[in-house]
């Protein structure tokens, strides 16, 4: 059975796991900022998993990565590591985690677009119709809920989306040739001496007036969504294509404004369900069309 196709193949379990990961991350980030200010998030959560990863590519005596291979290492770091965190949480000090949410679906245009550029995937046209239906819904659905009203924070998560297709596609490239969970441990981990170091310069003065919820946030954004998430949705890209894994993302803002109104007692409207359920379509049937003509 094509492993493109099949309902259950290893790539789209790998990848739909990993969104459920990433579809908490940003609330999980508006909870860490309620007690850190960006700067300190951004460092500390790459430190975080910098560290688990420093540990588990020397207990498994990985290989160093060659020279060919760094520059797309620090293209994953700039994107996923910093970039997309930090702009993200940038963006939440601007607006609400519900609004940063629905901007996450264009994340396959994004990732997809990417994949094209690098030469990783060419789907048929009707794919990219569906693709485009389907971040319409998501840009109707900002917009329904206000979504242009903040500009600064809009900004914020439009460049972080397109920086962060960019950091998924070419990870994708990547983890072929040296696995999924390699390409992020590695590309944390040669990262650690700068996030590490950026940490300690940017650490609260005063830590007694945190709160619990802040270090669970950042707890979640260090471990799950720095490493576990990226493990498996880089799994799920190079078994199942940049292109067909990629719109599985469209799924990801109504899994994280669910979760947002379980952590962070926000509304799930109607109208909500319905996108929902467009946005659903969508991801059908951009995956039937994700393969090559």
């Amino acid at each position: 059975m094509n492993k493109q196709t099949s309902p259950f193949s290893p790539g789209l379990v790998s990848g739909f796991l990993g969104v459920v990961v990433f579809s908490a991350s940003l609330p999980a980030t508006k909870l860490a900022l309620s007690g850190f200010d960006p700067h300190f998030l951004t460092f500390a959560r790459a430190s975080l998993a910098g560290l688990l990863s420093l540990v588990i590519v020397l207990a498994l005596r990985q290989s160093l990565p060659h020279m060919s291979q760094l520059m797309s290492l620090a293209i994953v770091s700039a994107c996923g590591i910093i970039g997309f965190p930090f702009l993200t949480a940038q963006a939440l000090n601007y607006i609400s985690s519900a609004q940063s949410l629905v901007f996450t679906a264009l994340l396959p245009l994004t990732t997809a677009i990417f994949g094209v550029i690098l030469g990783e995937s060419h789907p048929k046209p009707a794919f990219w119709i569906f693709s485009v239906l389907g971040s319409v819904c998501v840009a109707g659905f900002a917009l329904f809920k206000g979504g242009f009203g903040v500009m600064t924070g809009n900004l914020y998560m439009l460049v972080a989306v397109i920086i962060c297709g960019y950091g998924y596609a070419e990870g994708a490239r990547l983890s072929r040739k040296m696995g999924g969970w390699q390409v992020i441990s590695w590309a944390l981990a040669l990262t650690l001496p700068l996030s590490l170091s950026l940490a300690f310069m940017c650490a609260p003065h005063n830590w007694s007036h945190i709160p619990l919820k802040a270090y669970g946030g950042l707890f979640y954004v260090g471990f799950f969504s720095m490493w576990i998430g990226f493990f498996l949705w880089y799994r799920g890209l190079s078994k199942g294509g940049i292109a067909s894994i990629g719109q599985l993302q469209l799924l990801q803002p109504f899994m994280g404004l669910s979760i947002s109104a379980l952590v962070l007692h926000e509304v799930i409207s109607p109208i909500m369900v319905v996108v929902s359920l467009a946005v659903v379509g969508c991801v059908a049937g951009a995956r039937h069309f994700s393969k090559s003509s």
